[in-house]
């Protein structure tokens, strides 16, 4: 996903993500007279690294705080003199100048944004909660400072290009979003929501944070780890010993309902211990519980709603996006809801079937599922996960599988760095070239999971690009595999793969940004359009050239066999009742949450699931959503509060795009660029819903999406 929590953030600073290029002798001897150890504060200037990338060899816990306060104060200097500026308001004098504006500000929250979800600490942890509110209320005195709307409202549209026109509408409608045509009392009252808001966030993240590491569940005897393979049995030992329990094995938790481990445990128990200790993480009634912040947190959201006019947080939350309407997020979840629950029952009773055909003498439960469901996948497809495995180790994917594909579509080409500084030793960093041999990005990589960082797998910006302060990309993206014991190779399954393609989706979609303005530059777009790009560069992993070229085992280098990627494609649909239904059942309850329009609905978090589920008809036990609420960190913690189905919205895109490609010669340079031009390069800077039936030819259509589920044919 894109790492849209650190983006929230950063808009609660400074409402763009942009700084300004330029340091007065004024600002440099403020520095000095503020405090003399601020000279010496990373933050306090631009990187000299390549593209002003952050220099982690230098940046440590304590250069934060009084960054953080600098940066606040010249900020609000800022803000205060565009506002206030005694010439008539015109573009230059009051847009760009706030795109130019937070130097400082952004260098500093940036960095921090993204260490506290890849690599937190308690001092970061508790920087968090301390600067939460306070990021908040300076985000309200830039949107609800009259003097500044009123100079947004005077700027005509006349004689103005087609970007800085679209940036300016930008500007009017997040400022009304945000609240600048309220009244002075209600200004007040949504101040002091908006602080208590990004308080509650943050708890919950840091709750969750700990709940997910203390979740982790502890073995005794490898016993009762039948079914993982040694590597993974030793590497289960190591994180035991880390953890301070040396002797025994442990099973972290990864994000989701489901854990990837479960399709391989053959011991039932284990299954159920396992299970339950992801379903039960953050509802245990200790310091980590998150249910009672997450009540909080739904009630204010429908109290900010109301200040702002709205009969709902959703209603207000979807008024830039795509969708513009709850109603319209949720006819697309309706349309897919009914065929994926109908699915899911055929699969579970084939599952059933199974279990009574070997005479377990029990019925099917969620911990069961992915074991029994891989165990059908051999019996229809003849496809052993295991079998998959061996052709898939990390870095070959990323080079010979993610990069190749991009050198073949887009001309574009990697090359590792490893001079440049990161905030941790499993992180790697490449160079990026276009396809005339221009330098145009940094990328790094964080493959593992690790106590220190939030679970799931994200893209995120250290610096995007933008023509008016001459900076490129300098992109981010985590992930959560398992790290293999030492000595052994990283191997992963094929949904790890999907996942590679899919995060670097969201890079090449930030790579290739051509924006003046850094507002509107690469993945600055609705959430509902974000996925689009990375969703659509998952199909490239199973294309014929690709795959041969990157599934190649660790041990004998032989490329993968025909007859496993026939059996890998057939299969390619198998499961997807159960896999659409944990989606959308998800989507549908974090647009549940956000749809209340009276207090009174908001009843204890998991009464209130279990009513919104039913109602939906998602009533196969047996199918749990994707995200339990107290562990929904997408939406109370990240920032896809109301935004969940975007997902959905995207995939939809995503298909019809991606048979258009098929339809049109697939893997050319020609469909690339084509790609590149009209979607990936576009930014926020045109409309689009434009840019997409510039791209296909027509409306967005859901019977690709559909087929490619296997619903329909």
């Amino acid at each position: 996903m894109k790492n849209i929590s650190s983006v929230l953030l950063i808009s609660a600073l400074a409402f763009n993500y942009s700084c300004t290029t330029m340091k007065t002798k004024d600002t440099q001897q403020e520095v000095q007279n503020i405090d003399p150890s601020l000279s010496s504060n990373p933050f306090m200037k631009k990187s000299k690294l390549q593209y002003e990338a952050p220099e982690f060899d230098k940046i440590k816990n304590e250069h934060f705080k009084p960054a953080f306060d600098f940066g606040l104060k010249q900020h609000d200097a800022e803000i205060i003199k565009i506002a206030n500026n005694p010439d008539a308001p015109n573009f230059e004098n009051t847009i760009v100048a706030l795109e130019k504006s937070g130097e400082v500000l952004k260098r500093a929250v940036i960095v921090f944004s993204n260490l506290t979800s890849a690599d937190t600490n308690p001092t970061l942890q508790a920087l968090d909660e301390e600067y939460a509110p306070i990021f908040a209320a300076h985000s309200d005195k830039m949107f609800l400072n009259d003097n500044l709307y009123k100079r947004i409202k005077a700027i005509k549209e006349d004689r103005l290009d087609a970007e800085s026109k679209k940036l300016l509408q930008y500007y009017k409608q997040n400022f009304e979003i945000a609240g600048a045509n309220l009244s002075s009392t209600d200004k007040e009252k949504l101040k002091q929501v908006n602080q208590e808001l990004a308080s509650l966030s943050t708890q919950y993240s840091n709750k969750l944070l700990e709940a997910r590491k203390q979740g982790g569940v502890f073995f005794t005897d490898a016993k009762e780890l039948d079914g993982l393979s040694p590597d993974e049995i030793a590497a289960a030992a190591t994180d035991a010993k880390n953890a301070g329990q040396p002797g025994k094995y442990l099973l972290a938790l990864q994000n989701t309902t489901q854990q990837p481990v479960l399709q391989n445990l053959k011991n039932r128990a284990t299954r159920e211990k396992l299970f339950k200790a992801s379903w039960l993480r953050a509802e245990k009634g200790d310091g980590n519980d998150t249910r009672e912040t997450i009540e909080k947190l739904a009630a204010l959201r429908l109290k900010k709603a109301q200040i702002l006019g709205k009969k709902s947080f959703a209603e207000w939350k979807l008024q830039d996006q795509m969708a513009k309407t709850p109603d319209a997020a949720i006819k697309l979840m309706n349309q897919i809801a009914a065929p994926a629950v109908e699915t899911a029952g055929r699969e579970a009773k084939d599952i059933q079937d199974l279990i009574d055909q070997q005479k377990g003498g029990f019925k099917v439960e969620p911990w069961d599922w992915n074991f029994y469901a891989e165990q059908v996948r051999k019996a229809k497809y003849d496809l052993d996960e295991n079998q998959i495995k061996p052709y898939f180790e990390v870095t070959t994917v990323l080079e010979k599988g993610v990069f190749y594909a991009a050198e073949k579509f887009y001309g574009i080409t990697f090359k590792k760095r490893s001079d440049l500084p990161v905030y941790h030793p499993d992180v790697v960093a490449y160079e990026v070239f276009d396809h005339d041999g221009k330098s145009i990005a940094i990328y790094y990589l964080d493959f593992y999971t690790r106590d220190s960082k939030s679970g799931g797998a994200w893209m995120s910006n250290y610096v995007e690009q933008s023509y008016l302060l001459g900076t490129k990309p300098v992109i981010v993206n985590c992930f959560n595999y398992q790290k293999p014991a030492p000595g052994k190779p990283s191997l992963i399954s094929y949904d790890d793969v999907s996942t590679m393609f899919h995060e670097f989706g969201h890079s090449i979609h930030g790579m290739f940004a051509s924006q003046k303005y850094p507002s509107l530059s690469g993945t600055n777009v609705p959430r509902d359009f974000v996925e689009f790009p990375s969703q659509i560069n998952e199909h490239w992993a199973l294309d014929p050239v690709i795959l041969k070229n990157y599934a190649v085992h660790y041990e004998t280098k032989q490329s993968i066999p025909q007859a496993l990627v026939d059996k890998i494609k057939k299969a390619s649909t198998f499961n997807q009742g159960y896999m659409t239904t944990e989606l959308v059942s998800a989507a549908a309850l974090d647009m549940d949450w956000h749809t209340v329009t009276n207090e009174s609905q908001l009843i204890p978090v998991l009464d209130f699931e279990k009513q919104s589920l039913a109602k939906h008809g998602f009533t196969l036990s047996t199918v749990p959503p994707r995200y339990h609420t107290p562990y929904f960190a997408h939406i109370w913690g990240g920032g896809y509060s109301a935004g969940y189905y975007a997902y959905l919205w995207s995939e939809t895109l995503d298909n019809d795009a991606w048979e258009w490609i098929k339809n049109n010669g697939g893997l050319t340079r020609e469909n690339g660029d084509r790609f590149r031009k009209l979607i990936l390069s576009v930014g926020n800077s045109v409309d689009l819903n434009q840019a997409f039936r510039d791209f296909t030819g027509h409306d967005p259509d859901i019977k690709p999406l559909l087929r490619n589920r296997g619903f329909i044919k």
